[in-house]
């Protein structure tokens, strides 16, 4: 088939994007598709995947191209297109048979390339644009999981002036704070993704800062109880859940430097818990993954309190699929390899969503 590997994109995820593009690529390859990597941050095609891994590592861009991309770059043979992700969708012509999403937050995650790839009528991996919307919308997406009953920590939102710069101070008093039980707290970004932004605030003197560093990723701001215990999480692979995995940050909590550097984190896969806490966690995946109405892959975050209780925090549905990430993990604990996993993924989003 041919396919045209959406990577890079300009959002403070853009390296971690290159690299899952990077591996999605080589596996592609390897399955014997047609593979166009193509960067909707600049517009340029990539050369091959170790071009796209270079780039989002830091290191020195390869001059050789792969042969076997040559023919898929053909389906983008006017050259870079020039302009926005609309000039972008625009480029890729009909004979591309899938379009494979590695774009992580910003446009490529909130629905609008799946709202325009749906006019295009170009199939492409992932949920849809109504499912990519609300997951993306932190607060959101709580509310729906609060309404069905899967627990999540309590919070605030908050919303910025339009204007950033504007001086602003916003209305969370002692009586908020104690409802969200004290300190510490979380502090994040609604819309963003690997921990872009986000501040675990031990007590008052930090707190606006940290609402501020998050205000510079967005107005909306969610401010969340801090659950005391382990960070979990679990993946679902077409509506079906695979081993949970445990992450354990050397040192400090899980942040995007933990969560990208080799070594930075120790992970168990499948995670040492009792047997009806497994069987929890994965109901309350498949329930997270169902409820916002996602498709093909989505990763779901829990953070599983000393009482057993496990608090949903998000459903990603562009998960990384780098070296480090947890995807993989979970599928090679479930028997999948990586380039299993990248077909299983191909074959979801080609059998749930034809052409529209």
């Amino acid at each position: 088939m041919k396919i045209v590997v959406a990577l890079g994109g300009n959002t403070p995820e853009r390296e971690v994007s290159l690299r899952t593009g990077a591996g999605i690529g080589r596996a592609l390859i390897e399955l014997g598709h047609e593979v166009t990597l193509l960067d909707t941050g600049t517009g340029k095609i990539l050369a091959d995947p170790a071009t796209a891994l270079a780039l989002g590592s830091g290191k020195p861009v390869p001059d050789a191209a792969s042969s076997s991309l040559t023919a898929g770059n053909a389906l983008l043979a006017s050259g870079a297109p020039t302009g926005g992700l609309e000039t972008y969708v625009k480029s890729i012509p009909k004979s591309a048979d899938l379009v494979f999403i590695a774009l992580h937050g910003g446009d490529g995650e909130d629905g609008t390339l799946q709202a325009l790839l749906d006019l295009a009528r170009i199939p492409y991996t992932g949920s849809g644009m109504r499912a990519s919307a609300v997951s993306m919308d932190k607060s959101l997406s709580k509310r729906i999981f609060r309404d069905l009953g899967i627990p999540t920590p309590e919070w605030i939102e908050l919303e910025a002036p339009q204007d950033p710069a504007a001086a602003w101070r916003p209305p969370l008093g002692e009586a908020e704070v104690a409802r969200l039980g004290g300190y510490p707290l979380i502090v994040k970004p609604n819309d963003q993704g690997s921990s872009v932004g986000i501040s675990v605030v031990d007590g008052p003197a930090t707190l606006l800062p940290a609402i501020e560093t998050a205000r510079r990723y967005g107005r909306v701001i969610v401010v969340e109880s801090f659950i005391e215990g382990r960070e979990v999480t679990v993946s679902v692979l077409d509506d079906r859940a695979l081993p949970v995995v445990e992450i354990i940050p050397q040192g400090g909590w899980y942040d995007y430097e933990r969560k990208y550097t080799s070594g930075a984190s120790r992970y168990e896969v499948p995670a040492k818990l009792p047997a009806a806490t497994t069987e929890r966690l994965l109901e309350l995946g498949l329930a997270a993954f169902r409820a916002l109405r996602c498709s093909g892959l989505a990763r779901v975050d829990f953070r599983l309190a000393a009482d057993g209780t496990a608090y949903c925090l998000e459903v990603n549905t562009v998960p990384g699929m780098t070296e480090t990430s947890l995807v993989p993990k979970a599928a090679g604990a479930s028997g999948l390899s990586y380039r299993d996993l990248v077909r299983e993924i191909v074959e979801a989003a080609l059998s749930a969503r034809a052409p529209r």
